[in-house]
């Protein structure tokens, strides 16, 4: 029997308690009525990152990118198509280095794209360089498998 899970909203970072017994694709915010979940990542700063990494109930999959980098371009549609398949059982949030140089040295990023997996607020998986939307999902879900 699964559990009530507590989610945090990709538009207005309000946290949402997501009954175990309804569709969480069609889950809405209670506080901004934003979709949870749009097959899509959600941009994400550094007290956005934060709440997903300490209220998220779910596995958050970052993307740790800067808009000068081409693969980091080339990979965009890849994580987007990713979402598709991902949510909602994991969250995508897209990370903009160059927005946020302190969290990404805090992450010890040191090349991109990097993706993060976090499941409970702790890192358990980590990889560069661009993948596609299949590497991305089957990265994933292997890490997950791990975990």
């Amino acid at each position: 029997m699964q559990k009530d899970r507590k989610i945090v909203c990709p538009q207005c970072s309000a946290v949402n308690r997501l009954a175990a017994d309804r569709p969480a694709s069609e889950a809405r915010c209670g506080q901004c009525g934003h979709a949870m979940f749009e097959a899509h990542p959600a941009d994400a700063d550094a007290p956005t990152f934060e709440k997903h990494m300490s209220r998220n109930e779910i596995p958050v999959l970052v993307d740790v990118w800067a808009p000068w980098c081409g693969p980091c371009r080339m990979m965009t549609p890849a994580f987007a198509e990713a979402a598709g398949m991902l949510e909602p059982d994991v969250r995508l949030l897209k990370l903009n280095s160059e927005n946020e140089p302190q969290l990404a040295s805090k992450l010890g990023i040191r090349g991109i794209p990097t993706m993060l997996l976090y499941k409970g607020g702790r890192e358990i998986g980590r990889v560069s360089g661009a993948m596609s939307a299949r590497q991305i999902v089957d990265w994933t879900r292997a890490q997950l498998g791990a975990a």
